[in-house]
């Protein structure tokens, strides 16, 4: 069969489209809907357009695209299918359009042999780039432009040791417990041997990105836009966290100084995240950053995955200087674009109708509430401790912790509490670390924190709880019902992306005076609110019930 009889089946949109019915190897490697490759495809080529007197990116025959982490081959598929049309007229020769468009304008790298092999698949037709069942006629090497080999990690540090050789029986110096030192990979978990992915990126794993480029796809090689899909993190190493690599992905594109920079990647970095503090920092102080879309809940993008904290896709132009565009979408309801500074805070609050809410708040300059927040193990305890009894002895303080999802009380001596002992002979009012989060993704109204509990004087807990203390019952009733109020919860919601409230997801809350029962109308009325305002706070917070204690 002729190019001209089957590209127009190949290479045009259908129904059904292969590329929404397989499924997600893990959530560390996501497949990109089509839906959003192409929304981000439709955003760069506006940006593209500003830029250009209103021209087509899809008619520029020397625009070169790379997606350097390229899975099922979804962005390569659709930029190939548009520049099919746009290039129409300056290559009325479909066959030669087509050659000319994979051999020298789109490019990949496969992030594993599986999915390079399916990449190549949905943008050639083929496995094969030259294989007769390919589109493209130009190529001759089997890979065509998308590109991979097996990289291995580069394995640093860990700990010095000795064993015999089994032969000479001498002794020679061996390291176990290293690190990848690109990416941060376990060698216990990522030291496979040969028959098994390392999932050492080739992308990330240099010290010269550029080099690296030139490498794989010649000396000249300068790419106008960089777009894809990265790897989120890499599978935790028996700890109880897995650590987040997106942002060398980020990092390392923005090294090769593209014209157009656009990927999808979690949204935890926008507040929280495992080693993400500078790469927050310098994602909200680039003011290259023209445009932010957002998804607090991922299953509005990516229905298979749970992917806390929501995902968020960005574009990036290298001549653009400025605010960002910032937009959300949730329950399928878009918020925005709004023009905004990102760096106005340290952390980005997501919901624009929160802004004037927090600003009013931090203008009145009071103190916050976590400068009587204890923190993570006060006392010293984490969540699994088990050094405590069932039974009071003389000289006993109570101990507060969580066993099987239920609060229980355990006994601990005085004497054995080592750590802020200062703070044993104090009124706690104790909150959960870990609460609510998902239900605020799916429904976009939530409790936002735990329920909490009185603890009366003398009293210390394990990690299971962060608390509050003050020297009296009194205080810690106020506290308690502050901490009940939709307009605490509210702040609180502005720093808390995902299930886990640390010290810092408070940081917002401002210090009251501990004489009352404080209630919404009060704080409302206090921090001058707008009925706008208040109902933005009562959409978004449902009532938390105290409990008698």
């Amino acid at each position: 069969m002729s190019i001209m009889a089957q590209a127009p089946f190949t290479l045009r949109g259908h129904n059904p489209d292969v590329l929404t019915c397989i499924a997600n190897l893990s959530n560390d490697e996501v497949f990109t809907p089509p839906e959003m490759a192409n929304a981000m495809l439709d955003l760069l080529a506006a940006r593209w357009a500003d830029s250009h007197d209103g021209t087509s990116i899809w008619s520029d025959p020397n625009v070169t695209f790379l997606d350097p982490f390229t899975k099922s081959g979804v962005f390569l598929r659709e930029i190939t299918r548009r520049l099919v049309g746009g290039l129409a007229g300056q290559f009325p020769d479909l066959q030669r359009r087509v050659d000319h468009i994979l051999t020298r304008q789109v490019y990949g790298i496969g992030i594993t042999q599986l999915t390079a092999l399916l990449a190549r698949r949905s943008v050639y037709c083929s496995e094969f780039a030259n294989g007769p069942h390919s589109i493209a006629k130009s190529f001759t090497s089997e890979d065509g432009n998308i590109w991979f080999q097996r990289i291995e990690h580069t394995w640093t540090g860990g700990q010095r040791g000795y064993r015999a050789d089994p032969l000479t029986k001498d002794e020679k110096v061996v390291y176990t417990h290293r690190k990848c030192k690109y990416c941060g990979a376990s060698e216990d978990s990522y030291n496979r041997g040969n028959q098994l992915e390392t999932h050492a990126y080739a992308f990330i794993h240099t010290d010269d990105i550029k080099a690296r480029i030139r490498e794989l796809f010649g000396d000249t090689m300068q790419f106008d836009v960089i777009i894809g899909n990265p790897p989120y993190q890499l599978g935790s190493d028996g700890g109880t966290r897995d650590v987040p690599i997106y942002q060398h992905f980020v990092e390392q594109a923005k090294r090769l100084e593209p014209r157009y920079l656009t990927m999808v990647i979690p949204s935890r970095w926008m507040a929280t995240g495992l080693g993400l503090n500078n790469f927050r920092k310098a994602m909200l102080n680039d003011t290259h950053i023209r445009d932010l879309v957002d998804y607090p809940n991922a299953a509005e993008v990516f229905s298979e995955v749970g992917i806390n904290g929501g995902a968020c896709y960005f574009l990036w132009d290298l001549n653009y200087v400025g605010r960002c565009n910032v937009t959300s979408i949730w329950g399928g309801e878009k918020t925005g674009p709004e023009l905004r500074q990102l760096n106005e805070f340290d952390i980005l609050v997501r919901d624009a109708r929160a802004l004037p809410i927090l600003r009013k708040v931090i203008a009145h300059g009071e103190p916050s509430v976590n400068t009587i927040l204890a923190r993570d193990k006060e006392f010293g305890w984490t969540s699994n401790f088990t050094g405590y009894h069932s039974t009071t002895k003389p000289g006993d303080v109570p101990l507060y912790y969580i066993k099987s999802m239920k609060r229980r009380t355990g006994y601990i001596a005085r004497e054995e509490v080592t750590k802020s002992p200062e703070l044993i002979d104090t009124w706690k009012l104790l909150v959960p670390e870990v609460g609510s989060g998902r239900e605020r993704e799916r429904t976009g109204i939530d409790l936002v924190l735990g329920p909490s509990l009185m603890a009366p004087s003398p009293s210390v807990c394990t990690q299971s709880f962060l608390f509050f203390y003050a020297d009296t019952e009194t205080a810690i009733r106020s506290i308690r019902s502050y901490y009940a109020t939709k307009f605490f919860r509210f702040l609180v919601s502005l720093r808390k992306i995902t299930q886990h409230a640390t010290h810092s997801t408070y940081q917002w809350v401002p210090l009251q005076p501990w004489d009352q029962e404080w209630t919404d109308a009060d704080l409302y009325a206090k921090y001058d609110l707008t009925q706008d305002e208040i109902d933005c706070i009562e959409s978004r917070i449902r009532p938390m019930e105290l409990a008698d204690e």
